[in-house]
């Protein structure tokens, strides 16, 4: 029962990131890449430094899910 546990923790750390965990709701705008010609979207910066401290293989799981950049302001 405790390798369960534990497996459970390592496992949910590993896939968690702070812009996921912490960020709230992804927008449908922070999912959609911009168009030719528009103005990348821009990045959370403390998630973005957190993300690099403390796990960063998170990196990649914001960047896939949107949840990295900031929500649109419309």
């Amino acid at each position: 029962m405790k390798k369960v546990f534990l497996f459970a923790v390592v496992i949910s750390v590993m896939t968690s990131s702070c812009a996921t965990v912490f960020g709230g709701r992804v927008t449908d705008c922070q999912r959609t890449k911009p168009a030719e010609g528009e103005p990348a979207r821009p990045v959370r910066a403390v998630a973005l430094i957190a993300d690099i401290l403390l796990f960063w293989p998170g990196l990649i799981v914001d960047f896939a899910t949107g949840a990295i950049y900031k929500p649109c302001s419309k």
